[in-house]
């Protein structure tokens, strides 16, 4: 599990753990692990060409001590200085100590020496930054042509909600100190982080058990798939029902079975006017033509893919919301919820928005639900009682306090046509076979990318949504396997 702090915690988490260190200790174990970092970035480090640019904070210093190091393996080592007369002091005696030179932003030979650079450190500015880049700084990183690795995280970006409000350095690696930090992991912030590598300076001990943010791994996964005993029976495994399509899209609910056929369920309930498709693709489907009320038992119901917006279709979804059991709620769904919470349910509710429903069931534009991701989906979780997953580029889930998920399996792939109705019927089979629905969810997108990747590895070509369902039973065994 990766797991992610905020801001005043990781200062807090530092301030004591400095108390207990020798004056110095953690600046120079945080920049020992990130010289090494770029030592293997570069692969030779003798007479490699690095370039530092340079803030006023303790950021800078990481990046002067790094510095420092590496030129004392034979790196021409050039410090360009954004704010001469701030920059750590101590840092930058040790760079000059060891051979490398310092000049500040407005000398003619700053632009050069960072486009003549095979690698460049972007210490400008802490985890502590707010707002984009000031012009001067942007213009520098401009320049930069060879590999840019930002110092904690690329300067420009909200540490916290992973937010970007202007110009941002855009690193292809970021060494990051102690734990991660949200926007590491979140959109858009996450795309101008580039890969992550996570350095131990000894802060885990000095952090609470319980994060802010967390993004599940393989071997989390592995641990949450349901798996049938002995004892085990088609019910006893958990029954799906799937109430989606229309005459207009009986598609959808091709989608939403074929996913939740492959999501651990032992059966999967149809309930709709799609039954002529689902059954002729998927015979083993159990289908009823409603209401839902009547279709038989269900361990959780999946409504809204494709369901259209007429009468029969509010009727629907009122009658899986008047049940007892878990309920995932996506596309249409979403746009007929009944206004008010849904606390009043006896059992869970998972919500499956895109930005551009989140946004309206937020009432704001959607632009800003893309911007704010973290707080949208937390403001989703409280105002509807229930789990949210938020899809994009980092899909997040949260139900309310706690830490929420982020999805790191996503590819741009997925944005095709019925891909959110297989992840629908993935995520209310698991929902169905036992998991809660924070890890149903989590594990859903976790899968449901996996499987967009899979399935456009082999070429690199694009996909249809019912390839990334054909994918799943791939992946999940990969996943077993580790």
């Amino acid at each position: 599990m990766r797991i992610a702090y905020s801001v005043e915690t990781v200062r807090a988490a530092e301030r004591d753990l400095m108390a207990r260190l020798p004056q110095g200790a953690l600046m120079q174990r945080a920049a020992a692990g990130l010289a090494a970092a770029c030592a293997g970035l570069l692969g030779r480090v003798y007479g490699a060409r690095v370039a530092l640019l340079i803030g006023s904070g303790d950021n800078g210093g990481d990046a002067l001590y790094a510095g420092a190091r590496l030129a004392r393996r034979g790196a021409g080592v050039t410090a360009v200085l954004l704010a001469p007369d701030r920059a750590h002091a101590g840092g930058l005696r040790a760079l000059r100590d060891a051979g490398g030179r310092a000049l500040p932003a407005s000398a003619d030979s700053a632009e050069t020496a960072l486009t003549q650079a095979d690698l460049a450190l972007d210490g400008i500015v802490g985890i502590g930054g707010k707002g984009g880049l000031r012009p001067d700084a942007e213009r520098l990183t401009r320049a930069v042509r060879g590999t840019m690795v930002a110092v904690d995280l690329p300067s420009g970006v909200d540490a916290d909600t992973g937010e970007v409000r202007g110009p941002a350095v855009r690193a292809d690696a970021t060494v990051t100190f102690g734990t991660y930090k949200p926007g590491l992991l979140i959109d858009p912030a996450h795309e101008h982080a580039g890969a992550l590598r996570l350095i131990d300076i000894g802060l885990a001990p000095h952090l609470p058990p319980v994060p802010d943010a967390e993004a599940l791994q393989h071997g989390d996964v592995a641990a949450l798939l349901p798996r049938p005993d002995a004892e085990s029976d088609k019910y006893r495994r958990g029954v799906v029902g799937v109430v989606a399509g229309s005459a207009r899209y009986p598609g959808a609910a091709v989608l939403a079975v074929a996913g939740a056929l492959r999501g651990g369920a032992g059966a999967v309930r149809y309930v709709g006017p799609a039954a002529e498709a689902v059954i002729t693709r998927f015979p083993e489907t159990l289908v009823h033509s409603g209401p839902p009320h009547k279709a038989g038992r269900v361990q959780a119901w999946v409504v809204g893919p494709g369901l259209g917006d007429d009468a029969a279709a509010r009727q629907s979804l009122d009658d899986v919301l008047a049940s007892d059991v878990p309920v995932l709620v996506d596309a249409d769904g979403l746009r007929l919820l009944p206004p008010g919470d849904l606390r009043s349910r006896t059992a869970a509710t998972i919500l499956t928005p895109h930005a551009g429903e989140a946004a309206a069931l937020l009432g704001v534009p959607r632009e800003e639900v893309e911007q704010t991701r973290l707080a949208s989906v937390r403001a989703l979780a409280e105002r509807y009682g229930a789990t949210v997953l938020l899809k994009g580029s980092t899909t997040l889930v949260c139900s309310g306090p706690g830490p929420v998920r982020v999805n790191p399996t996503g590819t741009g792939w997925l944005a095709t046509a019925g891909s959110g109705d297989v992840l629908s019927g993935l995520t209310g089979s698991l929902l169905a076979s036992g998991l809660s629905p924070h890890d149903a969810a989590s594990t859903g997108a976790y899968l449901h990318g996996l499987a967009a990747r899979h399935a456009t590895a082999p070429t690199g070509a694009p996909i249809a949504a019912y390839d990334v369902a054909t994918a799943l039973p791939e992946v999940w065994r990969d996943v077993l396997l580790g």
